[in-house]
């Protein structure tokens, strides 16, 4: 399912496409069932869609769903924020630090640098922030809408790399990671709404 994912992540496989298990056999050199099993897996995570009697195809993008997804983000994000950073211990703090760190170390601008590997300490370091909340089912929904909106934070670093308007946080991480080590949640929950609603905007420009 992995790679499946991945070329959809980095428009391989681009929305809307068509996806027929002979070729997709030929093309990865595996079997028909353990297709058919990781496209049923990438429906559950809204990667792929079926349609009854018509077949398989990559899931659509649009504006409309992209702020639908930002939206529940921001909601269910900012009940975990206050609890995270209410009930955060020196731990949760150091691993905010490392995982600030090695995001940092990758500039996703640069045609050399690995977007799955940049995408994925992105993910680790927003996760970080937000893991002392303990809240495993609100997590679970956080890390469901995160995977969603993988598939559209992909197309716009992907297409700004040969834009003049290349992805720069504007130091948002930055400033987010000081604001939680602060205890400051009217701070942090102010960045990240800001962080958001700038991707949102970034993102409708490159679909």
């Amino acid at each position: 399912m992995e790679v499946i994912r991945q070329d959809i992540l980095l428009g391989k496989l681009t929305p809307g496409q068509k996806l027929v298990v002979a070729d997709l056999k030929e093309r990865y050199n595996v079997g028909a069932s353990p297709i058919r099993e990781a496209l049923v897996q990438l429906s559950w995570k809204k990667y792929v869609k079926f349609a009854p009697q018509k077949g398989c195809w990559v899931a659509p993008v649009s504006i409309e769903e992209l702020q639908d997804l930002f939206s529940a983000n921001n909601v269910i994000s900012r009940e975990l924020l206050t609890r995270a950073i209410t009930q955060g211990d020196e731990a949760w703090e150091l691993n905010i630090l490392t995982t600030y760190h090695k995001l940092s170390r990758l500039d996703p601008a640069l045609d050399d640098t690995d977007l799955s590997e940049w995408e994925q300490r992105h993910n680790d370091f927003h996760t970080a922030i937000l893991t002392s909340a303990n809240s495993p089912v609100m997590l679970d929904i956080y890390n469901d809408i995160y995977d969603q909106i993988k598939r559209y934070r992909h197309i716009w670093v992907s297409k700004t790399r040969e834009a003049e308007d290349r992805y720069n946080d504007q130091g948002e991480h930055e400033a987010l990671m000081k604001a939680v080590l602060d205890r400051d949640i009217e701070l942090a929950q102010k960045i990240m709404q800001t962080h958001f609603e700038r991707a949102v905007d970034d993102i409708k420009n490159h679909l």
